[in-house]
């Protein structure tokens, strides 16, 4: 079983904030697949369950907001039994520009508090990520910039990067993430 967890804050008032790509991400490999999110209070998430290459894969957006997305995949994982190595984090990035998206099999949190919340709550930063640009960043402070809305003339670019994101979470989960790195990084 594998897992894909989009980060994001829950409530109509993020919904197409920057910082919820990650959650675009799984709504949308949701809804191709005719499957609805169901809040599970227990986990700490809304989930739903898809086939992604033969295998069954459970997605999930935390309901913790994003500074505790660590405690949702935490109880997602101990939950399910689910390894670490079968788990794939998609998330937004300030460094890259809106249409890039980058995998990485580890790393650092880079600034963003949901990933450094998961590290906390795994005890490692060993696991695998798909990073979704969202730049270029305005002089304003981040925390300003990835809460507000995608302009409306980035809704193509948008649309773009989310169905590409998915196409290439297909292809990670069938060949690794060192071809996935050199076919879509």
């Amino acid at each position: 079983m594998n897992l894909i967890v989009g980060l994001g804050n829950v409530g109509d008032k993020y919904l197409f904030t920057r910082h919820n790509a990650g959650f675009m991400v799984v709504d949308y490999i949701a809804i191709n697949n005719s499957e609805n999110f169901k809040e599970n209070s227990k986990l700490k998430s809304l989930i739903t369950k898809v086939r992604i290459n033969n295998n069954d894969t459970i997605l999930i957006k935390p309901t913790t907001y994003m500074n505790l997305s660590g405690e949702a995949l935490r109880a997602v994982i101990d939950y399910y039994k689910i390894p670490i190595e079968n788990t794939l984090v998609v998330y937004d990035d300030l460094s890259l520009d809106l249409g890039k998206i980058r995998f990485r099999a580890s790393g650092s949190d880079g600034g963003h508090n949901g990933i450094k919340s998961i590290i906390q709550h795994l005890g490692t930063n060993k696991f695998a990520r798909l990073k979704v640009g969202i730049g270029p960043q305005p002089p304003i402070p981040s925390e300003a910039f990835v809460l507000q809305n995608f302009a409306k003339e980035q809704t193509e670019d948008l649309k773009k990067v989310i169905q590409k994101s998915a196409e290439a979470i297909e292809y990670y989960f069938a060949n690794g993430i060192e071809k996935t790195q050199n076919n879509y990084n």
